[in-house]
């Protein structure tokens, strides 16, 4: 599909600015409502190719300790070994493998992602948000995205069975991603 954006002016190293870029996620609890959190503690880089988009890639590593639901003692449980495995596997990584000019300003970013060691392919569908010169005059682009996984698929199966039927924890999780990007 042609695009007008010319992506030809991004071309170059980029490293994800943790301070302005939101990883998060959405998960079902007691099928009746969501849960929302975040990782605080990642870092990330990307090789953008203007010229020729497919042949940009991305890495991102997240530290799972840094996961964040605004509720202290489910956080430890997320930590535990009833779902991410903290002790065992302190992080979460991402490395793409393809990229897919799918519009103008959207684009496929297929990659394998890796949670409790167990590795699968994901296709986020991202958007790109635009480009700007911060006030320290550094080049920044913006991107958003999310997918949904099952959280099975990479070995994260604790439940509770609820009294009035149903799940504790539903098996859906939306990941959502805010990127700012810095030129290095």
């Amino acid at each position: 599909m042609a695009t007008s954006t010319d992506y030809s002016q991004f071309t170059g190293e980029y490293t994800i600015d943790p301070s302005h870029t939101q990883i998060g996620f959405v998960a079902r609890h007691a099928m009746v409502t969501k849960v929302r959190g975040a990782f605080n503690e990642f870092s990330g880089s990307a090789h953008l190719d203007g010229d020729d988009p497919t042949k940009s890639s991305v890495e991102l590593e997240i530290k799972v300790a840094s996961i964040d639901t605004r509720n202290a003692d489910r956080d430890e449980h997320l930590r535990s070994n009833d779902f991410l495995k903290i002790d065992e596997f302190p992080t979460i990584t991402f490395r793409s493998t393809e990229v897919k000019v799918t519009g103008d300003g959207t684009f496929d970013l297929t990659g394998d992602l890796t949670i409790r060691g167990v590795t699968r392919p994901v296709t986020v569908p991202f958007t790109f948000e635009g480009q700007a010169v911060d006030p320290f005059g550094n080049t920044r682009l913006g991107f958003e995205g999310s997918t949904t996984i099952n959280r099975k698929d990479f070995g994260v199966t604790w439940n509770a069975t609820l009294e009035t039927g149903g799940v504790l924890v539903g098996e859906k999780v939306t990941l959502e991603f805010e990127v700012s990007a810095i030129q290095k």
